[in-house]
């Protein structure tokens, strides 16, 4: 393993590739500031994420899990998940809302300090998916909380979820 580390850095071969079309400009990144300076703005502190998971195949949260990582690195723009809906800014549901979550999803927002947000994640969690009109959800989380922001795709990449945040705080600032 060691051998073939110091060959890569040898050969100045990138071990791990930067996802297609993550290629950030110098106007990206002044954007990236601009990013952070408006969470500030709107929040007075990070944004924390409260990740819930409704009933979902995981694929949203391996690509929630992602944000984390070194490549995406979404804590750069101030934004921190977080363990409890009770030091939380935002919700961010993933999943079709079986039944069975419903009332632990609504306990969870009540949970969250006001003012709060809610982040449906994936088509599952915008409609019910491919799950849609089944006896055992509920076709989206509109149709338990209030949903401020959606972000689409099965499951939406990183970058995706990113620029939807964006787009949420670009309503929330009026820009």
């Amino acid at each position: 393993m060691i051998k073939e580390i110091l060959k890569n850095i040898i050969s100045k071969t990138h071990v791990i590739p930067f996802p297609e079309g993550f290629r950030i400009s110098p106007e990206e990144a002044a954007k990236g500031m601009n990013f952070q300076e408006r969470i500030d703005k709107v929040f007075g502190r990070s944004l924390r994420i409260r990740q819930v998971d409704a009933g979902s195949c995981n694929a949203c949260e391996w690509e929630c899990t992602a944000l984390t990582n070194p490549i995406y690195d979404i804590q750069r723009f101030g934004i921190d998940f977080v363990a409890s809906p009770r030091h939380a800014d935002a919700l961010l549901v993933t999943g079709p809302i079986s039944r069975q979550m419903e009332l632990a999803l609504k306990k969870t927002y009540l949970a969250t300090p006001e003012p709060r947000l809610v982040i449906a994640c994936g088509d599952c969690a915008i409609d019910g998916g491919i799950y849609k009109d089944s006896y055992a959800v509920t076709n989206g989380v509109a149709n338990v909380i209030p949903v401020d922001c959606y972000i689409p795709g099965c499951p939406p990449t990183p970058v995706g979820i990113i620029l939807g945040l964006q787009q949420l705080l670009d309503k929330l600032t009026g820009e």
